[in-house]
């Protein structure tokens, strides 16, 4: 069956509630200890993009690389360190690279870069659910 994720009933400044795609899965702190990690699920984003306090967590330092900019839909930029971290998506281990947003008001995201390659993902929004099976 995979990995089975659940749709969560959100607020929208928009459109009221809405279902979001969200992953329940961890990430290694420099300590060794595994934190959960709660992305929305973004076939969009080109990368995982952890916000400010959750990289201060597991123990990232703005001296582990070149400050970068990304730039999302509205192209506006956003700073940000590329680094890796060990990460475990049901018994799944990987070690993708993600964007450390220097900033706290970043989403959380699960994208695309060293990670989705590495499952069959399936949106069932009808069913609320999201199955990523290991390829």
């Amino acid at each position: 069956m995979g990995i089975v994720f659940k749709y969560r009933k959100m607020e929208s400044t928009i459109v009221g509630s809405i279902n979001r795609p969200i992953a329940d899965l961890l990430v290694e702190s420099k300590e060794g200890d595994w934190i959960e990690f709660h992305p929305f699920i973004d076939s969009g984003a080109d990368i995982a993009l952890l916000p400010y306090s959750f990289g201060l967590m597991l123990g990232l330092s703005k001296n582990i690389g070149e400050i970068k900019e990304l730039k999302g839909v509205r192209g506006i930029g956003l700073p940000v360190i590329i680094s890796k971290v060990k990460m475990r998506i049901g018994d799944v281990e990987l070690e993708p690279r993600v964007a450390w947003a220097l900033i706290e008001e970043a989403p959380p995201l699960l994208g695309s870069l060293d990670i989705f390659d590495k499952f069959n993902i399936t949106f069932k929004e009808k069913e609320g659910k999201i199955i990523f099976e290991p390829v």
